[in-house]
């Protein structure tokens, strides 16, 4: 473990040259990616403040019923093929056995014959291209057209129903075993039965860990989609990355349990209930509640590692201290037990080499952060399931903390389908006032509705999801209300808004409630705290049309070799099967442009924009 640390600080932290060094190789001079990325952003900067630039901005019409605006980034070629693919997405026995077909078809047609049919349909629809470099024009259109990218590296292993669950059983069970003691949380302890984490699941990805050299290599794959956007975005770019491809699924499962014992610990000690911070209790009065504590020594040490401010107590546990100190978590977790007089722990105590592959974690994450702040591309660090969400997000608000300083470079997503959203944001919105530090949120719906319904269900623990759909959209309206009502505070007192949120959604319902809060609000588009988000080849016609009216848009990149992304075309084509209202829509806008440009004499269009993202 050591010896991993001791490479990648090597290899890795020398100015993250792995894509650099590819370039390096086939230049004369050498390429500094610092300068590159000083150089673009610059240029920019440059265009933006060059008052003889006029960059259009078309009306936005809410309806999203443009066909023109939602296609004039694409050729007539693309939009035939598209027209293509979400009519065969429209197939049950297609999509249902999607995967077996693409395989079928590969023994058959052959690896070359099967790449270039791939490409001209599904892969050419829905992923940006091969590699680095193959994407930059893609990346280079869609900026042209006034949206900006979201990189994420899609290739996926296609393993077995059995390899995931041994891999994921085998990963999640600490070396002391996994019983379930006196106050255990049995949520967040593994389940054979739901441990392909794939179960129900359509529209996320999923790493099942197999050792730390994979996790290293996941890392790694990280940074060069910094360095593939960095360039080419202007300080404008998102990665996203996933926690659980970083580190051991157990350590996260365990640090989630921590996580929601403190909570009940600290409701038992003051009464109420939520997130520490959400009680305000001043550390005087929880001193109070100790009288009968025996082991003073101990009892001392606990009550200075709590972190707190004026409104009250914060944490109970240096959670700057795990990020920043590689404080070990056995020796952290304890609190005093009012019942017995001890301090007792919270944590099943981990091995030493548990331990250092916590700290290995939390190293790749500053690793993929530090190289973010310095390529000035921003990070989005996904959702995923409730057992291990507790850990993602206070693991992900502690690198806010330590770099969210001057901007929004870390952004936490919340799945607006869960029941405690809008506390659990509300809380973490009061944090980062509290701590001073600039706040960063992609609002979801949500990936694991249906596998955390059954495994609520299965294991005999509440249903953490809200029960219908439309509670969901209400829970998500209720939750960007509350953002923009505190992003208009800030605004109103003529401060820095340190509130930064992504609406990605592809429902239009949505994207029109943003937009018409952010006018009750007075928040302009180019206060550029609010962006939109979708799918790249999904429901274009919302995005392009924000992008070209002056709101940030995003689109999710997805890239990766054609035989390693097809479990990512499968789950696809699964997810446009489910939403077929929003695919009628894409199908009848897209024959109404293609008839437009035939009917027009635009039998040879080439697409060619000069509009700037915000």
């Amino acid at each position: 473990m050591a010896f991993l640390r001791t490479v990648n600080r090597c290899s890795v932290s020398k100015k993250y040259g792995l894509l650099i060094d590819s370039l390096n190789s086939g230049f004369g001079g050498k390429i500094d990616a610092n300068q590159s990325v000083r150089k673009s952003t610059a240029a920019a900067t440059s265009l933006l403040q060059d008052k003889s630039v006029q960059a259009p901005k078309d009306p936005l019409d809410l309806s999203f019923e443009d066909a023109r605006a939602a296609f004039k980034s694409k050729t007539n070629w693309e939009l035939l093929r598209a027209l293509v693919v979400y009519q065969m997405c429209s197939y049950e026995t297609i999509v249902t056995n999607n995967m077996r077909l693409m395989k079928i078809c590969k023994a058959v047609l052959g690896e070359k014959l099967f790449t270039a049919v791939m490409k001209a349909t599904f892969y050419g629809h829905f992923v940006a291209g091969e590699d680095e470099f193959k994407i930059r024009p893609k990346l280079e259109r869609l900026r042209s057209f006034g949206v900006k990218p979201i990189l994420d590296y899609s290739v996926e292993e296609d393993i077995s129903q059995e390899e995931a669950e041994k891999r994921e059983v085998e990963a999640s069970v600490p070396a002391a075993g996994d019983q379930l003691e006196d106050g255990s949380l049995k949520q967040y302890h593994v389940d054979k039965t739901f441990a392909d984490r794939r179960y129900k699941v359509q529209s996320a990805r999923t790493y099942f860990y197999l050792n730390e050299a994979t996790c290293e290599r996941n890392m790694e794959t990280f940074i060069k989609c910094l360095e593939a956007i960095a360039g080419a975005t202007y300080g404008t770019g998102i990665t996203a990355i996933k926690l659980t491809a970083l580190g051991r699924p157990q350590l996260l499962l365990q640090l989630s349990e921590v996580i929601m014992r403190t909570r009940q610990y600290m409701a038992e000690i003051v009464g109420g209930e939520g997130n520490v911070l959400s009680h305000h209790t001043k550390p005087e009065e929880l001193e109070s509640k100790f009288e009968k504590i025996q082991d003073k020594e101990s009892l001392r040490k606990f009550l200075t590692q709590v972190t707190y401010d004026k409104e009250g107590i914060l944490h109970l546990f240096p959670w700057s201290g795990i990020i920043d100190e590689n404080q070990e978590l056995s020796t952290t977790f304890r609190v005093p037990d009012l019942k017995t007089g001890r301090m007792a722990r919270l944590i099943t105590q981990l091995s030493t080499k548990e331990e250092e592959m916590f700290k290995n974690m939390i190293r790749r994450i500053n690793t993929i952060v530090k190289a973010a702040q310095e390529m000035d591309v921003r990070i989005m660090v996904d959702a995923e399931q409730t057992y291990f969400q507790p850990a993602i997000t206070r693991i992900t608000l502690e690198f806010m903390r330590k770099y969210n300083k001057e901007k929004a470079i870390v952004f936490n997503t919340y799945q607006c389908y869960l029941r405690n959203a809008l506390t659990e944001v509300t809380t973490d919105l009061e944090q980062a006032k509290r701590q001073n530090f600039y706040f960063g949120a992609k609002l979801v719906r949500g990936a694991y509705l249906e596998q955390e319904r059954a495994r609520a269900a299965a294991m005999g623990y509440p249903d953490p999801t809200n029960p219908n759909f439309e509670a969901t959209t209400e829970m998500y309206h209720k939750t960007l209300t509350e953002c923009l009502r505190r992003i208009k505070a800030f605004k109103d007192k003529g401060e820095d808004k340190m509130i930064a949120i992504m609406v990605a959604s592809h429902n239009e319902d949505t994207v029109r409630f943003a937009i018409e809060k952010m006018k009750e609000f007075a928040i302009e588009p180019s206060d550029k705290v609010i962006c939109f988000g979708q799918l790249l080849a999904m429901c274009d016609y919302i995005t392009f049309p924000l992008g070209q009216s002056g709101y940030s848009a995003y689109k999710y990149i997805p890239y990766g070799p054609v035989n390693e992304v097809l479990p990512y075309l499968s789950r696809r084509a699964h997810e446009n099967k489910g939403v077929l209202q929003k695919i009628k829509k894409e199908k009848r806008l897209l024959a109404r442009e293609i008839l437009r440009r035939f009917a027009t004499g635009k039998i040879f269009y080439t697409p060619k924009g000069n509009y700037i993202p915000v």
